[in-house]
């Protein structure tokens, strides 16, 4: 494993990083989840990502579990804030004050930690101050309970709005979590070289593209049981890509892949990693050997002529709009 530090910190991360949206609490078993968090500890994984919405705060339950007995300073631990939890009542959800610090509360229990190495806004909420919410963020800075703060899915003016009150209220904001794989870089036009600017780095979600980018989804043919595709939280992210014109196109690259060695997975998680700005690529897995598969993408460098080919073959089929960040 390979380290990357965050942003204009001085925090590490692994650049591949182990993140439990959909699995844990969801599509698979307590004691499977717990073999795919030790999967991710043994091929020296330290970077843990969940999010308090995830099975409706039982994903980080279940990551708390399996992180029992190691030590936590050889640890990074991130989790979001945003979408409802609970009960789902008129404060169960946003970056209002009042959720902010009752969530980070019931995410430190469930994960059993007293801090989390980053803490992110899920979303963007344009229905709460910003220095509400940054100040907030900086009151859970303060007392100990997150070490950096961070955000998933804004854009370039949302990142430099936020980065602005974090400077001004002396909050280390660090990192923004956005979808990023070699179909969809909409990151790339405005939010890569605004992060540059203001000090942040991409930990990136879904660099396989919800298992697209694998192979595994053919076209002409049935999804298969038990996919992300079958998910109702993945299906949101997947349904554009399941066109047979896709499909396609990622059978095409199989013989690049094979030219540099590797899985058309691990080509499509050392493609993120190419970039400069990625501190890391958060992989998921339902399988041990998942996890071992896919960390051989560690240190793996891409020559010119490799990214040009892939260009060439997804011509037409990648997005780019800035405008396509998921924030509601």
């Amino acid at each position: 494993m390979e380290f990357r530090r965050l942003g204009r910190s001085g925090l590490s991360v692994s650049e591949i990083s182990y993140g439990n949206w959909i699995t844990h609490g969801s599509q698979i078993e307590q004691d499977q989840a717990v073999k795919c968090v030790h999967a991710a500890l043994d091929a020296g994984i330290t970077t843990f990502d969940t999010a308090d919405v995830y099975a409706n705060t039982k994903a980080e339950s279940v990551l708390g579990e399996a992180l029992k007995g190691q030590r936590r300073e050889s640890l990074e631990i991130l989790t979001k804030v945003f979408w409802p939890t609970g009960p789902g009542g008129p404060n169960d959800r946003g970056l209002g004050r009042k959720h902010v610090l009752e969530s980070i509360n019931g995410s430190l229990k469930r994960l059993g930690t007293d801090y989390v190495d980053v803490y992110q806004a899920h979303r963007f909420d344009r229905t709460v101050p910003l220095e509400e919410t940054f100040l907030a963020f900086a009151d859970i800075v303060r007392q100990g309970k997150a070490l950096y703060i961070g955000v998933s899915e804004w854009n370039a003016d949302q990142i430099t709005r936020g980065a602005a009150v974090a400077r001004e209220l002396k909050v280390p904001f660090i990192s923004n979590q956005p979808q990023y794989n070699m179909l969809h870089r909409v990151i790339e036009p405005q939010v890569i070289p605004t992060s540059e600017r203001e000090g942040l780095s991409q930990i990136v979600f879904s660099p396989i593209a919800q298992g697209v980018l694998t192979g595994k989804y053919l076209p002409g043919q049935p999804v298969p049981e038990g996919s992300r595709a079958t998910d109702a939280s993945g299906k949101n992210f997947i349904s554009r890509l399941l066109l047979d014109e896709v499909l396609e196109k990622v059978q095409q690259l199989k013989p690049i892949a094979a030219d540099v060695n590797l899985s058309l997975a691990q080509l499509a998680v050392a493609w993120v990693l190419q970039n400069p700005n990625v501190a890391s690529a958060i992989i998921g897995a339902s399988r041990p050997e998942q996890v071992a598969e896919n960390v051989k993408a560690a240190g793996v460098k891409l020559d010119a002529e490799i990214l040009e080919r892939i260009d060439k073959v997804l011509e037409g089929t990648v997005r780019t709009d800035p405008m396509l960040t998921q924030s509601p």
